[in-house]
């Protein structure tokens, strides 16, 4: 199956998120939104560029691990394009309604439009692999296909990691100015 179609597969999957969190009451959410609080509170005194290399290591490493667990049927690429989508629903219901629509878009704009292509490209890199090991495993003659597979995706999950970088930048340095 070309990488297209994984990259539509992906963006489905995280739209499905998206929707799970428009069905959840935003009533759910409020009650764990203290852990948020907690993990904000702890990042606070870090400096801006102990903070930006946090907030990248964090998505690079969840990236890597969904890469190298995707052969397990694909469970983990899955589980986190939809989890993220209901996520991004969730908090951004939440933010509308505590604060407005400009201060949710000038908080997740900005890096939004580099981190979630990189989210839906890497994940559709896991998928892609995940899916042709699962090939592999039961069609002999496919085996020959692994490591061109792997290559490819490796690739394509290098593009996802590198958009992280200006991702985290203007996460770390431009969101808190456009937010205050």
């Amino acid at each position: 199956m070309s990488y297209k179609r994984w990259i539509i597969i992906a963006i489905l999957l995280f739209g499905i998120g998206l929707l799970l969190g428009l069905a959840t009451p935003v009533s759910l959410f409020t009650e764990d939104a203290g852990a948020f609080s907690e993990l904000a509170e702890l990042l606070a005194p870090l400096p801006q560029s102990a903070l930006f290399g946090v907030i990248l290591i964090n998505n690079a490493f969840a990236l890597v691990i969904s890469f190298v667990l995707s052969p397990i049927f694909c469970l983990v690429p899955i589980l986190a394009l939809t989890v993220n989508g209901w996520l991004l629903t969730v908090v951004a219901t939440e933010v509308i309604q505590e604060e407005s629509v400009g201060f949710l878009l000038a908080g997740l704009l900005p890096h939004g439009i580099f981190e979630i292509p990189a989210l839906i490209l890497g994940q559709a890199a896991a998928l892609s692999f995940g899916a042709m090991v699962a090939v592999a495993l039961f069609k002999k003659e496919r085996r020959n296909l692994l490591m061109p597979s792997f290559k490819q995706n490796m690739r394509y999950l290098m593009v996802a990691l590198v958009l992280l970088v200006p991702a985290a930048i203007i996460e770390t340095y431009i969101t808190p100015l456009l937010l205050s």
